[in-house]
């Protein structure tokens, strides 16, 4: 192989591994600390058909270890390898770094990258490992003060109105929330189960089906959905309108195809968002919306909060299941 062919096969900054001259521009990480420098794992990749004995060993080594390397010595990473630290040394020249400690930095910066990528993607930009407890509590509860502003805005008074009508005069009502949305969906019907409304809860593609099938008109069919795309609830909705139920939804976005496709959209005004703590505030304002609505059929059906079970003809309840209805807390 020529040399130019060899240096446009190798990556760029990297000494191969016979031990070159490297290219000026590269640096394994100096000044810039790490700033568009070549990640060190994918130079030791490219030059492991060209490793052999003890290098390829540290090789491996860094390789399946990585994070570890990049906090270690190089006599562990000598004993690991079951070679000396002057091949490590080497090693580490021929990869185009000035030494086994340019090296282990470079290990150390990726992974730290990777980690907060990571953490940024799942977790969310507003909180960061390195945060004490109060900044965390105080962020959350920031973010749920928002939440419930924006839902306060957003929230259509007038359409939940209508909605709890329904529900009272409902012979049946049928309720779906999948994932994060289901917390809040089965909050919600366990408070109307309380107070005497005829609700159902499922979960799955089929029994969700079957629960919007036993629907017919007067029924009401409520998805919780923040994002408004879920293929599941999207059937279950189109079966519930055959059967001529009022179909409810509560989203962060009405323009969704869910949204597009209820009779009555109920709007928190806040969206999906990308990290855990937006899923976190969105929860807040799902939530108010389920409280609310509870809030208002209840006001509907007064005389079921406490005396439901003590109305003529009934007998009366045992001490223990009069309990559930006198603490509104359960």
């Amino acid at each position: 192989m020529s040399r130019d062919a060899e240096s446009a096969r190798r990556p760029s900054g990297s000494r191969p591994a016979g031990g070159d001259t490297p290219s000026p521009t590269v640096s394994g990480g100096r000044a810039d600390e790490g700033v568009g420098e070549t990640s060190p794992l994918e130079i030791l990749r490219r030059a492991l058909p060209e490793l052999t004995g003890a290098k390829l060993r540290v090789a491996e080594v860094v390789l399946r270890d990585p994070s570890v390397v990049g906090r270690s010595s190089i006599t562990w990473l000598a004993g690991e390898a079951r070679t000396s630290p002057a091949t490590i040394t080497r090693l580490s020249t021929a990869l185009g770094f000035d030494g086994f400690p340019e090296l282990r930095a470079a290990l150390a910066r990726e992974h730290g990258r990777g980690v907060q990528a990571g953490w940024e993607q799942d977790i969310g930009s507003a909180i960061s490992p390195d945060d004490p407890p109060e900044k965390v509590l105080s962020t959350l509860a920031a973010n749920q003060f928002s939440a419930a502003r924006n839902a306060t805005a957003s929230v259509d008074l007038d359409a939940m109105a209508r909605v709890a009508d329904r529900i009272v005069s409902a012979q049946r009502v049928q309720l779906f929330g999948e994932w994060g949305d289901a917390p809040p969906a089965y909050e919600l019907q366990l408070r109307l189960f309380r107070i005497g409304i005829p609700v159902w809860y499922d979960e799955g593609a089929y029994f969700t089906q079957v629960g919007a099938s036993l629907l017919a008109p007067g029924d009401v069919a409520l998805v919780i959905s923040r994002s408004g795309d879920s293929p599941i609830a999207m059937k279950f909705v189109e079966v519930a309108r055959e059967h001529g139920a009022m179909t409810v939804l509560i989203t962060g976005d009405l323009q969704s195809p869910l949204a597009g496709a209820v009779d009555v959209p109920l709007h928190t005004g806040t969206g999906v968002g990308g990290s855990w703590t937006d899923y976190f505030a969105g929860r807040s304002s799902d939530s108010l919306l389920g409280a609310l609505l509870w809030a208002l059929v209840a006001q509907r059906v007064p005389d079921r909060i406490y005396d439901r079970m003590n109305h003529d003809g009934t007998p009366p309840p045992r001490k223990r299941s009069q309990a559930i209805f006198d603490n509104p807390q359960h």
